[in-house]
């Protein structure tokens, strides 16, 4: 069985839309799906077979004030509005729907990681949890702490997915998973570091605090994430594709010449997988 896992990365997600566009152009599909953050987004537009959805959203939809913006921010405590993103939309008879129907036929497990904001664990939401218009496990996934307020639904608080669990490479594995195709959208030879004291986050995130102490934790667990995937790699059990620079794109910016830039990479980039699945 072969799987497929994409880590997100806000708005660096473009390149992974891009690389999944590619697949689309090659009919290459997968068994097994894992989608972090804004890649599980990616993979629900390409479970559609909606070449070029996603990459309206990183171009066009994020320039709007309703997407992201410090008036959201002011007026409903998230700087990202996840409503606005995966509702107005992407609901049907929004802008740009999505073909719930097409994507619900595929035969393959998917499942999008997200973070238990009260007790800091990793919770995973199957395919059969994907309801049409609601797509709330797409908002708790892409929940980012302090941009974000956390998503809440049924009495739960949800936050991304990258916190708990940034690369699932050993959820896919177990699943039974022979080969795993690895989106990234840094360098692979990129390492994050601790950028704030761990002080700064219990104070900002005063009401979860396991998920203030993942803010701190998840650097390192990225930094190991990407040790295994490189080793796993040697043993020719996984394929890397990831940009060789980001082409000045972080996880808020808007610059429609570096987002196509980095999706171009993308595009590009992906040829190898075929020649991976077939060995």
């Amino acid at each position: 069985m072969v799987g497929y896992i994409d880590v997100g990365g806000g708005m660096r997600a473009v390149y992974g839309a891009g690389v999944l566009d590619r697949c689309l152009d090659e009919n290459i599909e997968f068994s097994y799906y894992l989608g972090v953050s804004a890649g599980s987004a990616n993979i629900i537009s390409f479970l559609a077979d909606q070449r070029g959805r996603c990459l309206r959203f990183y171009h066009d939809y994020s320039f709007r004030r309703e997407y992201m913006s410090f008036h959201n921010f002011i007026k409903k405590g998230s700087y990202i509005d996840l409503d606005y993103i995966y509702t107005t939309l992407t609901a049907h008879g929004g802008e740009d729907p999505l073909d719930f129907e097409k994507m619900r036929s595929k035969k393959c497990e998917f499942y999008i990681v997200s973070t238990d904001a009260e007790t800091g664990k990793p919770e995973y939401f199957s395919f059969s949890d994907i309801q049409k218009d609601d797509y709330f496990e797409l908002k708790a996934s892409c929940c980012i702490p302090m941009v974000c307020k956390a998503y809440e639904k049924n009495g739960k608080a949800y936050y991304d997915g990258g916190l708990s669990d940034p690369v699932p490479i050993q959820r896919a594995l177990d699943a039974g998973c022979d080969k795993v195709v690895v989106t990234l959208t840094r360098p692979v030879e990129y390492t994050k570091r601790h950028r704030l004291p761990a002080g700064f986050f219990d104070r900002a995130i005063k009401k979860y605090p396991e998920t203030a102490k993942l803010l701190v934790s998840s650097v390192d667990k990225y930094n190991e994430d990407i040790k295994y995937i490189q080793e796993l790699q040697r043993e020719g059990r996984v394929l890397i594709v990831a940009p060789d620079n980001c082409c000045n794109v972080n996880t808020l910016s808007r610059n429609k010449n570096d987002l196509d830039a980095l999706y171009n990479k993308g595009l590009k980039d992906a040829e190898k997988i075929k020649e991976f699945i077939r060995d």
